[in-house]
């Protein structure tokens, strides 16, 4: 199958999917696509038994996506600015602190707590894998991705500083990840010398995120030039595109974060550029254009997680620990979460029931399927990837379908104090 092909497919299925849940179920559009998905691979799977075997095509078909290359070095980037377009950095500024350590000591403390917990429980089961892949998966799960429950915080009216939060984190979360689980894998590998070292983490810390931001903090630069010299929008939002994906290519061809690079590309972009170089009719246009294509990505991605399940071999052992490993990351997301905020507290006030919410609302998403997927094959390979598909979907389908409920009592509970 030609990728115009297979583009086209999952092009048709998601339309499919988006159409059926909009007029049948109701749910979140992209966690709607998602079990729409997922429940189509397990129907395909069950008739296997009776003879009928869609589930080895479809498998191939979805094997042919190559999920890690198409997320991390396709979609990625214009998720992430799409995303950053859409921020007030005004009110990111005012958060800094709260997502800069969340993204950066919180992520840390996720990838320590989850990678400690997940070796004792292999221990105990007696399981014959190395403990720093353990401390891999702790990295590939502790990156948070808040597109399926955003919407429904908003429609429960949580604190507009709680949705900064929610989003800043997000955005910079997925590129520290990224390092983390280059820096982790690289240590696990018996292939390679490296070893885990401050100097080589701090090396690559250098290289990939700080070179990032700066490079595309002259991405923005350049954008906003080129912006400010003409008013023409489907010139712009051409502009804007090329901004997004050559820049992502040429951050990766000079080895740094491209998606650090493009979050700060959009910020830059999204505030001066949508502010100081931009016409109202080009805004309009611009914004319009990121919204769809967000929406558009999104659902795509949504699909393609739902589908994965066709492509991934499951044992009975792998799904006890999947299972198992649940409870270890909403603690470790308790910890992680928690102990910046209680160490603010002295500095700043937070929105009631903070923690509670932002433990819960933690969904995982594509970027940890594809950090997963991108590992060599391998025996531990097989077990990350297997406890990575089974946190994805317990988060998107448990906690994204409840974080409404759990949004709303938080703020009736304060409503009811405040009174």
């Amino acid at each position: 199958m030609t990728l115009f092909q297979l583009t086209g497919l999952l092009l048709a299925l998601t339309a499919l999917f988006a159409w059926l849940n909009r007029r049948l179920i109701g749910l979140p559009a992209t966690i709607g696509v998602m079990l729409l998905a997922l429940v189509l691979s397990l129907i395909a799977q069950a008739l296997v038994p009776l003879g009928v075997d869609v589930a080895g095509p479809a498998g191939e078909l979805v094997a042919a996506v190559d999920f890690n290359h198409t997320l991390l070095d396709g979609m990625l980037g214009a998720l992430l600015f799409a995303g950053a377009m859409q921020v007030d950095v005004r009110a990111l500024l005012k958060e800094r602190w709260v997502v800069g350590i969340l993204a950066t000591v919180g992520l840390a403390i996720s990838t320590l707590i989850v990678g400690t917990l997940t070796w004792g429980m292999f221990y105990l089961l007696d399981a014959s894998i190395s403990p720093m892949y353990c401390y891999v998966f702790g990295a590939i799960v502790s990156p948070t991705d808040p597109i399926a429950v955003l919407a429904i915080l908003r429609r429960a009216g949580v604190p507009k500083t709680l949705e900064t939060q929610f989003t800043g984190e997000s955005l910079f979360n997925d590129a520290v990840a990224i390092v983390a689980f280059l820096a982790l894998s690289e240590a696990a590998d018996p292939g390679t010398a490296t070893g885990l070292s401050a100097g080589h983490i701090l090396t690559l810390f250098s290289t990939e995120a700080l070179g990032g931001i700066a490079f595309g903090i002259a991405l923005g630069g350049i954008g906003f030039g080129l912006l400010r010299g003409i008013d023409d929008y489907k010139t712009e939002v051409l502009v804007t595109l090329a901004l997004v994906i050559g820049g992502y290519a040429a951050a990766d061809a000079i080895h740094v974060s491209g998606p650090l690079a493009i979050v700060s590309a959009g910020l830059l972009v999204g505030h001066h550029g949508r502010g100081l170089a931009m016409s109202d009719r080009t805004r309009e246009h611009v914004d319009t254009f990121w919204e769809l294509i967000d929406e558009i990505l999104n659902a795509v991605l949504f699909v393609i997680i739902g589908l994965e399940v066709l492509h991934i071999s499951f044992s009975q052992n792998a799904i006890i620990v999947g299972l198992a490993a649940i409870p270890i990351l909403l603690v470790a997301r308790f910890v992680a979460v928690g102990l910046p905020i209680i160490a603010l507290k002295s500095r700043r006030d937070f929105a009631p029931h903070t923690i509670k919410i932002l433990t819960w609302g933690g969904l995982r998403g594509g970027i940890s399927v594809a950090l997963a997927l991108s590992l060599p094959e391998g025996h531990a390979r097989d077990l990350i990837v297997n406890m990575t598909y089974i946190a994805v979907i317990f988060s998107i389908c448990v906690q994204g379908l409840t974080i409404g409920r759990v949004a709303r009592l938080a703020v009736t509970d304060s409503d009811e104090k405040t009174a």
